[in-house]
């Protein structure tokens, strides 16, 4: 079902609070999908969710050959017959500030603080698509 990823139902974005393992999905160079586990946290208020990830991983080395074109990126997760995906356009963000907030509210939905990792960045993917059951 698509929903409005800016006003969520009620449901949906509980689901989207609750501690679980998602998917991320990026595309390779060659055009085929690369999909990874991570940690997402989501922000309709922003338009944007966001995964924490080290600078030199693939799926931000995806992210950055899609340019000067737009890198289309997915996220999702499921528990039974509940799911969520989000998608949108995915940008690496590597300002503390933008680090800062997105290991917080990492955090916040996960229970616990992240090592302290130099080369962490953002993946913030700025959403225009969602669906799910939740």
């Amino acid at each position: 079902m698509a929903l409005d990823p800016l006003n969520p139902t009620p449901d949906y974005l509980a689901f989207w609070r609750e501690r679980h393992v998602c998917t991320l999905t990026t595309t390779r160079p060659d055009g085929t999908p690369h999909v990874v586990p991570v940690g997402v946290t989501y922000d309709p208020e922003a338009g944007v969710a966001r995964v924490i990830t080290n600078k030199n991983s693939k799926k931000v080395r995806n992210i950055l050959a899609a340019q000067p074109g737009p890198a289309r990126a997915a996220v999702c997760q499921l528990a039974g017959r509940r799911w969520a995906t989000l998608e949108g356009r995915a940008v690496v963000r590597t300002d503390e500030a933008a680090v800062a907030e997105a290991v917080a509210r990492y955090a916040e939905r996960y229970g616990r603080m992240p090592s302290p990792n130099p080369d962490r960045v953002v993946l913030e993917i700025r959403l225009d698509r969602a669906m799910g059951r939740a």
